[in-house]
């Protein structure tokens, strides 16, 4: 029996943090089940140092990972993907790209740890509890029995999954 490969893109707009964060967490653990993609609405074309670092920490895959445009995936021979995943609130409020397909959408949003301010110590503890709650959330995900759910179920899903610890702004937006 085959199993699904599942295509999932998570967007935030500066495709700096989280985005990454939850593509590298997502190739760790959906291995073999998910392809994992990040991009942004206004990506800012370099990594934050701190996420690469949490992310080798954390024994997490870095190599490939570049802050990238959604515009990559709407060209012709992208991947097709199945799930959309924003995980800033700036990113759930625009006006996202009418994705081929039409891929089950959710907001995920957590605080942006590469906003924090204070000493390098303080920016760690953000990057870190931003890594903690994307990897929970992405446990949860690749845990769904995907296959045996329709798509409006799964949304409703997905869309919980954005609700638990450390939600932030409007998780309700991509609904």
């Amino acid at each position: 029996m085959t199993v699904p490969l599942y295509n999932v893109l998570f967007l935030c707009t500066g495709n700096t943090a989280r985005s990454i964060l939850a593509e590298s967490i997502l190739r760790k653990q959906g291995k073999g089940r998910f392809m994992a993609y990040s991009a942004g609405s206004h990506p800012k074309g370099l990594v934050n140092p701190l996420t690469i670092e949490t992310l080798v920490a954390m024994d997490c895959e870095v190599a490939g990972l570049r802050s990238k445009s959604w515009d990559e995936f709407m060209l012709p021979g992208a991947p097709h993907m199945h799930f959309v995943i924003t995980v800033c609130d700036n990113a759930a409020g625009e006006v996202c790209p009418v994705w081929p397909g039409h891929p089950v959408t959710a907001h995920w949003g957590i605080a942006d740890p590469a906003a924090v301010t204070g000493d390098i110590l303080e920016k760690r503890r953000a990057f870190n509890e931003a890594y903690r709650l994307l990897n929970n959330r992405i446990a949860l995900l690749v845990n769904l029995p995907l296959a045996s759910l329709d798509k409006i179920a799964t949304a409703a899903r997905m869309r919980s999954i954005g609700e638990t610890e450390g939600a932030t702004g409007n998780f309700r937006a991509l609904k």
